[in-house]
């Protein structure tokens, strides 16, 4: 056998033996989340505990998902306890393995965490969060946890709690 009909063949055998996993792995996943179901967690994520423990039951990868607004605007029902200053639904969808961000930290008051990442990456300090709300907007929904963050961001420069997105 010449060697190109050998590399010819090797390609092809190669491609043949990829072909299922390729195409298994597209009938493996799970279909897409229905999108009045993310609406209700996202809404539920700013008030209403019981219904996000409930939607969660029944779907536990609703932690991850995001409600397009339109417009560039997005949104977890992390997110929502976030810019509502619900610390008892964020702290719930956290230990649930909800992905965070420094909009719910700041208002947490996780000063620990928050001063270091604005350290070095200055310009997050002006970053817009859900509906443009800024981490100043959060400090504030943080109350007294969260009072020192908010000194910083005013020293920092911040005055807006809301720009557009």
């Amino acid at each position: 056998m010449k060697r190109k009909d050998f590399l010819r063949n090797c390609s092809m055998g190669a491609a043949v033996l990829y072909l299922p996993s390729s195409v298994s792995a597209q009938t493996d996943r799970p279909p897409q989340l229905d999108k009045q179901l993310v609406q209700d967690f996202v809404g539920a994520g700013h008030n209403n505990l019981e219904k996000v423990k409930q939607l969660y039951a029944e779907h536990p990868t609703l932690i991850y998902a995001t409600h397009d607004l339109g417009g560039g605007d997005f949104e977890t029902a992390l997110e929502g306890a976030g810019h509502v200053g619900n610390k008892e639904i964020a702290n719930f969808l956290i230990e649930k393995g909800a992905r965070t961000n420094m909009f719910v930290l700041t208002m947490l008051g996780k000063t620990a965490i928050v001063k270091p990442y604005l350290e070095a990456f200055p310009s997050y300090v002006f970053a817009r969060g859900p509906h443009g709300l800024t981490l100043l907007h959060h400090a504030q929904r943080g109350g007294e946890d969260a009072k020192e963050l908010l000194e910083y961001l005013k020293s920092k420069g911040l005055k807006e709690t809301k720009t557009r997105l």
